[in-house]
């Protein structure tokens, strides 16, 4: 701790993600926000028109750049990835997870990629010798999707089976990672492998019909979902081993941009196009 203020540092503070994260700890005054990207600019900005009571600090952050500098400069007592896509993060995923266990700091990320979740575990005895907290996949999947579940689940002896999804509102902000991350595995095979049985379905190609009913609610209206590619299905099976099946959905509105971009997804399985 840095005097009687935690320092939080949010790459890509200004982001969709990053920019809501840092709205919502605004009005924690024993708290520091570093705003911090590749762009000092966008981060200057959104530091101005931010409202805060907590202090907010723009910084230039690059996390392809040289980490453990940048990381002592500006001494976080808390690392949040915001960035993304965290598909692409390349052959070395985890420079920032290692820059910031290497300073004994903090880390959560919002993580949607199964790989890049499901490995991180690698990194969890060094994070319990460090005395620190390394937080992965903090994101509606699987952060929301596991806590559902796992209320679903209390007071059963067995799990057979996980389906789930998430419909998005329209009026959602959608960053451009978020759009690069679907893009990546749009038509990909997409790993279902619960109980070591191997099987694979393709990204935004394969499809499911749901009604939406809370019990004592409207339904919302039927909604296609189409198969995503998210920690979900690695995390899961490792939580519940008896599991026979899981698939997890994504129901973006309208639908006919969902349908549209489903077809450019069945391109790229059949190899008619390289990738989105």
């Amino acid at each position: 701790m840095n005097g009687s203020r935690v320092r939080n540092l949010i790459v890509r503070g200004y982001g969709v993600f990053g920019g809501r994260l840092a709205n919502l700890l605004s009005d924690e005054r024993p708290l520091t926000i570093i705003i911090a990207g590749r762009s000092k600019a966008r981060t200057k900005s959104f530091c101005d028109a931010l409202p805060s009571e907590a202090p907010l600090i723009a910084e230039h952050f690059d996390r392809d750049g040289y980490l453990d500098f940048q990381i002592r400069q500006l001494a976080p007592d808390v690392v949040v990835d915001t960035s993304g896509p965290f598909q692409g993060y390349g052959e070395a995923p985890y420079r920032l997870v290692e820059a910031a266990l290497g300073g004994g700091i903090n880390y959560l990320d919002l993580a949607d990629s199964s790989d890049f979740v499901d490995a991180i575990g690698r990194f969890d005895v060094t994070a319990k010798k460090c005395h620190v907290f390394l937080l992965s996949g903090v994101s509606s999947f699987p952060g929301l999707t596991a806590a559902v579940v796992r209320n679903l689940a209390q007071g059963l002896k067995q799990v057979d089976a996980i389906t789930g999804g998430i419909a998005p509102s329209p009026y959602a902000g959608v960053g451009p990672n978020v759009v690069r991350a679907v893009a990546m595995y749009a038509g990909k095979p997409v790993s279902l492998t619960p109980n070591e049985r191997i099987s694979f379905g393709y990204g935004l190609t394969e499809f499911m019909r749901y009604t939406i009913c809370p019990p004592g609610f409207l339904p919302l209206r039927n909604i296609l979902f189409s198969l995503v590619d998210v920690p979900d299905l690695r995390i899961l099976p490792q939580q519940w081993p008896g599991l026979r099946s899981i698939w997890m959905g994504a129901g973006p509105v309208p639908e006919i941009l969902h349908i549209g971009l489903s077809i450019l997804a069945s391109g790229v399985r059949f190899k008619l196009l390289p990738s989105l």
